[in-house]
């Protein structure tokens, strides 16, 4: 990480400064790219907060919660008002109590989207605020505030500063409360405004194959779509690891493992993201029982490397390696792997339920 972090920094120190723009490559999910320009610079001015609080939403991403607290906490304490700030302190704070996962989380978790709702209102192009927060209000209990509506409105608010991630909002909004019909024509609409978009693909397959899908369409039916939306929608994916990704889980879904296996496999040398793909493959192995040796040799390299943000972290590597291990009949390693995730996250349930089945 830090040959990586000192290269990107000599190599983009005089393309940043007054240009600093850095909420492209965050919302694009170039978190490695976003950490390294931060880097670079506060190296020169150790007082930005713009750069703080870009640094703390990409250490987020990448699973290092406390650098990330304190990142946040040095661009709010140098510019209180910060839209970027308020929102990285707002996903931090997020993380935070979805890895407690106790009381004390309920108190995280109402500062969080007070933080989020703040950024909104600092800044209402703010995009990632805005699906953070529709997605918050989806998910948490109403008690804490959350509500379907609210969610519907901040995907209305969106639509006026980016019509297409407005939509993918309220498409995933409404496939997660079980209405497919209605949320279809959303992504639709969103495919057809941005079909480039890697974040409109990701979402969108992932909206596909959730459960409240699976109960509005049949599991028949979920399948061979997962499977012809996924190939369809293959060109406009390229070589970005994300849709890849997605695409690879749809088929997954859709038991083609071995296509998922070599489109991700016939993608990595040309990607954005040789981390996130090495892990898709390792993920592929895993769950399809399929390709376990190399599977197992792409999950060793995920160790050794920088990993991109928006995996999982390094404990969903050490878990998935766990579960190759097992089908191999090598319990020890297996346990040890399992053991590994634990030590990152405590509280990882699957890597617990590897480790139970393997005692």
């Amino acid at each position: 990480m830090h040959r990586f972090a000192a290269f990107v920094i000599l190599a983009t120190l005089p393309a940043l400064g007054a240009d600093y723009a850095p909420r492209r490559d965050l919302d694009a999910g170039r978190y490695l790219k976003a950490l390294g320009d931060a880097e670079a610079v506060l190296r020169a001015e150790p007082g930005d907060a713009l750069a703080w609080a870009a640094k703390s939403q990409a250490l987020t991403a990448l699973v290092r919660l406390p650098e990330a607290g304190e990142a946040a906490q040095k661009a709010m304490t140098l510019k209180p008002g910060l839209a970027d700030a308020l929102l990285a302190r707002g996903l931090v704070r997020g993380g935070v109590a979805v890895q407690q996962r106790n009381l004390s989380s309920l108190r995280q978790i109402g500062d969080a989207m007070d933080d989020l709702k703040a950024a909104t209102q600092a800044d209402p192009t703010l995009v990632t605020a805005w699906m953070t927060l529709g997605l918050a209000y989806e998910q948490v209990p109403g008690i804490l505030g959350g509500s379907t509506r609210r969610a519907l409105e901040c995907a209305q608010s969106l639509r006026k500063v980016d019509a297409p991630r407005g939509d993918l909002l309220q498409g995933t909004v409404l496939a997660m409360e079980g209405k497919w019909q209605q949320a279809l024509p959303c992504f639709q609409r969103a495919l057809a405004e941005a079909p480039g978009d890697p974040e409109v693909i990701y979402g969108y397959l992932d909206a596909l194959g959730t459960r409240e899908t699976r109960k509005a369409l049949g599991d028949a039916e979920q399948k061979r779509l997962q499977a012809l939306e996924a190939m369809r929608l293959l060109p406009a994916a390229r070589n970005r690891a994300r849709p890849l990704t997605a695409i690879c889980d749809a088929l997954l879904d859709a038991d083609r493992a071995d296509d998922a296996w070599r489109i991700a496999e016939q993608a990595l040398p040309s990607t954005d993201s040789p981390s996130m793909l090495r892990l898709q493959l390792g993920k592929i192995a895993a769950r399809s029982g399929r390709h376990l040796e190399p599977g197992l040799a792409m999950l060793d390299q995920v160790l050794r490397e920088p990993l991109e943000g928006g995996t999982g972290g390094y404990g969903s590597a050490h878990w998935r390696r766990g579960q190759i291990l097992q089908r191999l009949g090598r319990k020890d390693e297996a346990r040890a792997a399992a053991q590994a995730a634990l030590r990152i996250d405590p509280k990882d349930n699957k890597a617990a339920r590897l480790l139970k089945e393997l005692s």
